[in-house]
C-alpha cells in the first residue's frame, strides 16, 4: 500500500502555487524553490501541458530535495484527473471547491486532498468528505479574522491553508491568529519571470516565514 502523504510533516506549510508554468520552465524553477526551502509545489491544471509539467516537477523533486517535497496540481475539478495525478506521482491535489466525490477519490490513493473552501458550510461539508486540510480562497476578503472565526466550528485538527491575494507581508497578521498554512501564487512566480528573480522572492519569503514563525 502507497505511504499516505502528511500534510502536518510539511516544516513550513508554504505551498508554491505556479499557474502558467511551462515544462521547459519547471525543473529549473523547482530547483530554485526547493533550494530555498520550499517543501509544497502545486502546479495548477489549468497551465499550459499540466501533467508534462507535473511530471518534471516530481521528479526534479526526487532528485534534488533531501527531505520530503509534496508535489502536486490545483483547480482540480474531477476524479480522472485525480488518477492522472497520481499516475504522474503527485501528492497533493487542490481544487477550487467542495466535491465529496473528488475529495474521497483523492484520499483513497493516499494523496492530500486540499479544497477550497469560504463559508463555514463549505468547510464543514469539506471536512465531512475527509479533507486532508482546507484551502480558505480568496483569504484576501476573509482576512485573518474571518478565518479565525470560520476555524471556530472546525475540528481542531484540520490544517487550514489561506490561499488568494496573500503575500509574505500578511505573514505576522495570519500568525497573530495561529494561521501558518499559506498558498502564494503572483507574489513568487509568474510566467516567464527569469528563476533568479523566483529564488531572490523565495528566499524573502522563506526569511520572513521563519521570523513570524519562529520555531
Amino acid at each position: 500500500m502507497t505511504q499516505p502523504a502528511d500534510w502536518t510533516r510539511v516544516n513550513r506549510k508554504l505551498v508554491a502555487i505556479l499557474r502558467g508554468i511551462r515544462p521547459e520552465e519547471t525543473r529549473p524553477i523547482v530547483t530554485e524553490l526547493i533550494e530555498a526551502g520550499f517543501e509544497a509545489i502545486e502546479i495548477p491544471l489549468n497551465s499550459p501541458e499540466p501533467f508534462r509539467s507535473l511530471e518534471i516537477a516530481v521528479r526534479t523533486a526526487e532528485e534534488t530535495s533531501s527531505r520530503p517535497c509534496l508535489v502536486g496540481s490545483g483547480t482540480v475539478l474531477g476524479e480522472g484527473d485525480v488518477i492522472r495525478i497520481a499516475e504522474c506521482g503527485g501528492m497533493l491535489v487542490v481544487s477550487p471547491n467542495v466535491d465529496p466525490a473528488v475529495i474521497r477519490k483523492t484520499v483513497s490513493l493516499s494523496m492530500i486532498s486540499m479544497p477550497g473552501v469560504f463559508t463555514a458550510t463549505e468547510a464543514l461539508a469539506a471536512a465531512a468528505a475527509g479533507a486532508s486540510a482546507l484551502k480558505f480562497f480568496p483569504a484576501s476578503i476573509l482576512g485573518p479574522a474571518g478565518i479565525n472565526a470560520v476555524r471556530a466550528v472546525l475540528p481542531d485538527t484540520l490544517p487550514l491553508c489561506a490561499v488568494g491575494g496573500i503575500s509574505e507581508t500578511d505573514f505576522p497578521a495570519y500568525a497573530a491568529v495561529g494561521l501558518r498554512g499559506f498558498g502564494l501564487g503572483s507574489s513568487l512566480y509568474a510566467p516567464g519571470r527569469a528563476p533568479a528573480e523566483i529564488r531572490d522572492r523565495a528566499d524573502r519569503i522563506i526569511d520572513l516565514y521563519d521570523r513570524a514563525f519562529a520555531r
